[in-house]
């Protein structure tokens, strides 16, 4: 396996011994596989945080990283072909730590790591000791993204990928399009129309959902269309070619973080009520920044049917309400700390029922689960405070 840059040309060989573990079973090859992962609004958040701090991201790399685990279970694996020991060809190997394609392979790596800078007490550069380490200099191109930290802030996108994926879906020729979606675009079912091959949309779609992690301005159409991967139509695929036409007028459109930008924590949240024309379920639309920079949004349909606007844009603020409050627990590990943090909506009747208490006889339709832990909890604590703004002038 080759390991390949931000240009696409090779960096590094790879030769890995993989395990098959599609073979394995749940209970009696292995107990428990989940691992935790990085979220990228976490990896945004350290780029941005990063920036107004002057601060040059170095990039480490732990070679060989899962082999780095012990496994607490008995597996055995066959010699790999040609390599065949020529003493004793008919016996196995028996594993002491984890390899690649086994089910706990991430798990037993995070608990050996987890241990270890439990132990040593998060002392940096300490990790050489324990593992093989290779310093990559600068951060440039980290899982996907490319990263160019200079005086001034950093700005990441992902132009490679985004020309890989339209070279994939031979969509590399097509015609530039300024837009990602039509203003008057309005996908159903559409179960009249040709089928389309579901596994090509889904792969599309798949492609996309990545490149949402810096391009914000295509997240919309992209979970709209997602919604139609079950049984995909010519039409629903058009949507998602267009898509495709304006990343071609827009490949190297990403994110910038400013040197200048403060620390301040605000979110803002929109809904559009009734939107989806299957379900009539609502869309909740929320943003979070840090200062100036954006550091997570969402578009999301809602597990139910609003039976009115306000309801729909409570939904949303409540969504929003939740990722802030995420988001300030993960910077106090920053050491900042936050009073009061503003979320913005642009419904003064979702803020009135968020606020006053008294008007929650008429709200008993909203599901119990957004009043406990969602507006109302974080309102009470004196954490969130529910601002009116105007969505033109956001725009302006």
């Amino acid at each position: 396996m080759d390991k390949q840059g931000e240009d696409g040309m090779v960096v590094r060989n790879n030769a890995r011994l993989v395990a098959q573990g599609f073979c394995q079973k749940e209970g009696i090859d292995y107990e428990e596989a989940f691992a935790p992962v990085a979220r990228l609004e976490a990896i945004r958040i350290l780029l941005a945080f990063a920036a107004p701090k002057g601060f040059k991201l170095q990039q480490m790399n732990v070679k060989s990283v899962f082999l780095n685990g012990f496994i607490e279970e008995e597996v055995y694996v066959r010699q790999p072909p040609s390599f065949e020991s020529a003493k004793f060809p008919d016996r196995v190997y028996k594993l002491r730590k984890g390899l690649y394609g086994l089910k706990q392979a991430p798990r037993a790596w995070y608990a050996r790591l987890k241990s270890f800078l439990l132990k040593s007490g998060f002392v940096m550069g300490s990790m050489s000791s324990e593992f093989e380490l290779s310093l990559m200099g600068e951060l440039q191109f980290f899982l996907g993204l490319q990263i160019k930290q200079g005086p001034e802030g950093t700005f990441v996108h992902q132009a490679k990928y985004t020309r890989d994926i339209l070279k994939k879906f031979n969509m590399g020729d097509s015609k530039p399009m300024t837009t990602p979606m039509s203003t008057n675009t309005a996908l159903d079912a559409d179960e009249d129309g040709e089928a389309v091959d579901q596994k090509e949309f889904r792969g599309m779609i798949g492609s996309l959902l990545y490149l949402t992690a810096t391009r914000p301005d295509i997240q919309f159409a992209v979970c709209l269309c997602a919604r139609y991967q079950a049984s995909p139509r010519t039409s629903h695929r058009q949507a998602v070619k267009r898509i495709f036409r304006y990343l071609k007028f827009t490949p190297e459109l990403g994110l910038w973080y400013s040197s200048g930008s403060s620390l301040s924590l605000r979110g803002f949240s929109d809904a559009d009520h009734a939107g989806c024309r299957i379900d009539r379920k609502s869309t909740s639309g929320t943003c979070q920044l840090l200062g100036t920079s954006l550091v997570s949004w969402s578009s999301r349909k809602q597990a139910s049917v609003a039976l009115s606007t306000t309801e729909a844009e409570y939904v949303a603020a409540a969504s929003c309400c939740s990722q802030l409050l995420w988001m300030k627990a993960t910077l106090s590990d920053f050491g900042l700390k936050f009073g009061r943090i503003p979320l913005l909506v642009d419904s003064t009747s979702a803020i009135s029922v968020a606020k006053n208490p008294v008007l929650h006889s008429r709200t008993k339709h909203i599901d119990v689960r957004l009043q406990v832990e969602g507006v109302d909890n974080a309102l009470i604590k004196g954490e969130i405070e529910s601002q009116w703004t105007s969505i033109i002038a956001l725009l302006v």
